[in-house]
């Protein structure tokens, strides 16, 4: 049996446009708003690993009512419990800042004692990458990043397959077994459970909600948390290490230059440009 967590997030959907607003912020007025796609690579193979080994598989996103549609949509793709973290507009996690956003998930998770937390590699809409690895850090989680192959193991197999040594297992029952990209290459790591892992795209295909598994959704726990809740100490200990001063859109781009005549002149007047207004020297 496998009691695993999902660090999940809401995001843009990569094919939205985006507007910046004069003041500096992200429109998300009328946009479509998913579940992170690296989040649902994670939530996928929580969902694998729980079909292999039993046990149950919880989401957890920090975030305003409206992030609820994403932990909705990954309970009716087969999660069993959804808690929602209160980001909505006031108190410590307000301002998004990934110190504070880790240190509410890290005390949501902790009374959960998960055997697996599983996160997607980076989301698409800040891109740093860092919550999940600040989490396993504050839960003193031994992991791996960037997986796209992932085995669960007793100590006997793992050190029979010649992935740990058997006189190096420690008190370990199980083993996480990960091949994780590294730059185009991939390596082998196994590491043991408890631990947190974060996916890569290839880790797996996501599954889309079936019509029975958006009926059952409605009726799955879903649990919201106030960071209130957690007291004068930890807002303060967990106050914002970050500030976002200003956001700018990317400077529109100039107009492409068609060049006429045939290959050659072609050819010669592509060499000139690249001299003259690149700078670039044969």
């Amino acid at each position: 049996m496998l009691n695993i967590v999902v660090l999940l997030k809401q995001t843009f959907d990569t094919e939205e446009k985006i507007i910046v607003t004069p003041a500096g912020a992200v429109s998300g007025e009328g946009a479509k708003l998913v579940i992170n796609p690296y989040d649902e690579y994670a939530l996928e193979e929580a969902l694998r690993q729980r079909e292999l080994h039993g046990g149950q598989v919880r989401v957890v996103t920090v975030g305003s009512e409206r992030s609820e549609e994403a932990l909705r949509t990954a309970l009716a793709m087969g999660a069993d419990e959804a808690i929602r973290l209160d980001s909505g507009g006031h108190g410590a996690l307000a301002e998004g800042d990934s110190f504070t956003v880790a240190a509410a998930l890290t005390e949501a998770i902790t009374p959960l004692a998960p055997d697996l937390v599983l996160a997607g590699l980076f989301a698409v809409d800040t891109g740093s990458g860092s919550v999940a690895l600040q989490v396993a850090q504050r839960l003193g989680l031994p992991h791996a990043t960037a997986a796209v192959k992932l085995d669960i193991a007793s100590t006997a197999d793992a050190a029979a397959s010649g992935a740990i040594a058997a006189a190096s297992a420690g008190t370990a029952s199980r083993f996480a077994i990960v091949e994780r990209d590294v730059e185009g290459d991939t390596e082998t790591i196994a590491i043991p459970l408890p631990a947190l892992i974060t996916a890569q795209q290839g880790l797996n295909e996501p599954r889309y909600p079936s019509l029975p598994g958006i009926m059952k959704a409605k009726k799955k726990p879903l649990v919201r948390i106030d960071t209130d809740e957690f007291g004068a100490e930890w807002q303060a200990a967990a106050a914002a290490r970050t500030a976002r001063t200003a956001l700018y859109p990317p400077l529109p781009r100039a107009a492409g230059t068609r060049l006429a005549g045939g290959a050659a002149e072609q050819a010669a007047e592509l060499a000139r440009l690249l001299q003259s207004a690149v700078k670039l020297q044969p």
